[in-house]
């Protein structure tokens, strides 16, 4: 995926805290200060995926860590957090792009 992502290839980078969403490229997102993979983690796997400006206390990655809170103790928005993240990388392809 990253020699995808390094030739341009753009990924829908979305902010688990503030819900902002922007098209770009992994270099691009982390210009920008975008916590996200593949370049903060591996796709698949539970980490933070913030825009660089939101705290990394509110994410998923924090709860389930830090906080310590059960899968089934999550809030709804949590949840849906972690089904994207399950799902990587197609949910965060833009417009129904295939690998």
């Amino acid at each position: 995926m990253e020699s995808n992502n390094a030739k341009g290839f753009t990924l829908l980078h979305i902010c688990e805290v503030c819900g902002k969403e922007e098209r770009l490229t992994s270099a691009e997102g982390h210009m920008r200060g975008w916590i996200y993979p593949p370049r903060a983690s591996a796709f698949g796997a539970l980490s933070p995926r913030t825009c660089g400006v939101c705290p990394i206390e509110a994410t998923l990655w924090h709860e389930m860590m830090i906080c310590k809170t059960s899968v089934a103790q999550l809030s709804a928005k949590h949840l849906q957090t972690l089904f994207r993240i399950i799902q990587e990388q197609e949910s965060i392809l833009p417009d129904g792009d295939k690998l």
